[in-house]
């Protein structure tokens, strides 16, 4: 890999100099650092399985064999996909995250206001396998709001396991000085306690899973909206979004605690919230109201940037995943492989994101697979 120059980032075959090779060493012809750096640029590059993976690497092999050592030319479709059915994703990721230290620390500044960790769930819709009564994999994932990356993802069989996912997947990350979102699911006093000692402030959305604090919350929230004599404890923060023909008004309340909500056993809890969505298209109104405890102080505009910063993971990464990388139709039956390659393409989001082109990503993507010096670019390195 030394034909390789770096510029801001060193050799991306040193992220991966600790992880152990689970293949036997008998008729070994591949090295695993140059697999899995043919596995990131390929799924980059359009790529989403491992035989799209070889039928890049084959097209580009003239240029792979100047830069990898690839004594042996480009590994089969099998060879890689064995590969990735046995590399326990854990390990995997854990490899990355020197990576994705280095990608935070660039988009950090001292202006900045902390950032805002949304964790949420997806579930990979064709990935189910009848033959062994598997259902879909539900992966749960981290992701950066204004950094735009991946910090991480752990796969459950099933969404109901969200809630023993999310306190594993919170170990694997850096949460300090974070704000972290989750929604309704996830509203637990285990994932509270455990945000509050990971060094992170929180912001949760708050349903009836938690039924007395919620009402305890409604009734908080009315009573304060509809007395003067409380307005002053009221922070309230408004804004207006427009866009595909609709007109939304956003509006905030961020309080501090009434003395029966400072009775609930909640670490660190300091205020409470709610966000109440108007929505006119067409000339007609809808009204969405949701309901939040937080630890951060009050700060309605803050608050109201957490919740906003919550939607993007939606519709910023589970929508990329869903229409540029077509995650809903990967057909990978083994459980390993499927999680590997998903976490390839959250990792591939958050390069392509960060390239400085004003393209969308689903182009970034396109640009890639067709200029070799751009792929290079997206990775931070340059060609010799």
């Amino acid at each position: 890999m030394a034909k390789l120059k770096e510029t801001d980032a060193v050799s991306i075959r040193e992220y991966f100099a600790d992880l152990k090779d689970p293949r036997s060493s008998v008729n070994r012809l591949h090295s695993l650092g140059d697999i899995i750096v043919i596995c990131i640029l390929g799924v980059i590059a359009g790529a989403d399985g491992p035989r799209a993976i070889e039928t890049w690497a084959t097209a580009q092999k003239e240029w792979l064999c100047k830069h990898l050592e690839l004594p042996h030319g480009i590994p089969s479709h099998d060879t890689i996909g064995r590969l990735l059915a046995l590399l326990r994703p854990e390990a995997f990721q854990k490899c990355f995250q020197e990576w994705i230290a280095s990608l935070r620390h660039e988009s950090a500044t001292e202006e900045t206001e902390p950032e805002i960790v949304a964790i949420d769930g997806k579930t990979m819709r064709r990935s189910h396998d009848r033959r062994r009564s598997l259902g879909p994999l539900h992966m749960v994932s981290a992701w950066a709001v204004r950094g735009g990356i991946s910090l991480g993802q752990l796969a459950t069989a099933e969404k109901s396991n969200e809630i023993m996912a999310i306190p594993e997947l919170l170990e694997q990350i850096d949460i300090r000085n974070t704000v972290v979102t989750i929604d309704a699911q996830g509203c637990q006093r285990a994932i509270a306690r455990d945000i509050i000692k990971g060094g992170g402030d929180y912001v949760l959305a708050l349903k009836g899973n938690q039924v007395k604090l919620f009402e305890a919350v409604q009734d908080y929230v009315k009573e304060i909206r509809e007395s003067e004599s409380h307005e002053s404890k009221a922070y309230r923060y408004q804004e207006t979004i427009k866009g595909h023909g609709r007109i939304d008004t956003l509006t905030y309340y961020h309080l501090p605690l009434s003395d029966a909500l400072a009775k609930f056993p909640w670490k660190g809890l300091q205020t409470v919230g709610v966000a109440i969505r108007r929505s006119v298209q067409q000339g007609k109104e809808t009204i969405d109201t949701r309901y939040y405890i937080s630890s951060l102080e009050v700060n309605a505009k803050r608050f109201a940037q957490a919740v906003r910063g919550h939607w993007h993971i939606e519709n910023t990464l589970h929508w990329c995943l869903d229409v540029t990388f077509r995650e809903d139709e990967c057909r990978v039956r083994n459980r390993h492989a499927a999680d590997n390659l998903s976490w390839l393409k959250r990792f591939a989001i958050s390069l392509l994101k960060r390239h400085s082109h004003k393209e969308s990503v689903a182009m970034k993507r396109r640009m890639a697979g067709w200029n070799i010096d751009f792929l290079a670019q997206v990775i931070g390195l340059n060609t010799v």
